[in-house]
């Protein structure tokens, strides 16, 4: 593996990493505060409130699991695509694409990581306009966002330069 190659892998490791390290830092903050219980909610600005929810499915709540079965299902999952990720980062070619990818990596981790210490994933951001609310999510899930925009970002540039 050339110089580039592995220092392109480095950062995208770094940024997988520093993405988890977050998460489960927030997380901790989160599970520790003494003012916040399941489905306890804290206004924090007039858009964005914390709500400690534990999710126990997929994105949004999706398909949730409530056996052991389906617990380790999904954390298999989680690190089966963590895996893939990496593979697919050390063919990346830039920083702009490792960073989207070690997004969705940290992300991946991050929830799995949930998954094995409490049973299910640890969320708490609700942000909202007016009567409008979205989804309960942490940093872990904005991580994914974060690496799927920047997939297609990257993906429609390098059809727009050919």
């Amino acid at each position: 593996m050339a110089k580039s190659a592995r220092a392109v892998l480095g950062f995208g490791l770094l940024v997988a990493a520093l993405t988890i390290v977050a998460d489960q830092a927030t997380k901790y903050l989160v599970l520790t505060s003494p003012q916040l219980e399941v489905g306890e909610r804290i206004a924090v600005t007039s858009f964005f409130d914390l709500v400690l929810a534990m999710n126990k499915g997929i994105s949004y709540g999706l398909f949730p699991q409530h056996t052991e079965m389906g617990r380790w299902l999904l954390v298999m999952v989680n690190l089966a695509a963590a895996g893939l990720f990496i593979f697919w980062l050390s063919r990346a070619g830039d920083r702009f694409l490792a960073a989207a990818i070690g997004f969705l990596i940290g992300g991946a981790v991050g929830n799995a990581i949930d998954r094995v210490l409490y049973g299910a994933v640890v969320d708490f951001v609700l942000l909202h306009w007016g009567e409008w609310r979205w989804y309960v999510f942490n940093v872990a899930d904005a991580a994914v966002v974060a690496g799927v925009i920047g997939l297609l970002y990257d993906a429609l540039m390098s059809r727009a330069t050919k």
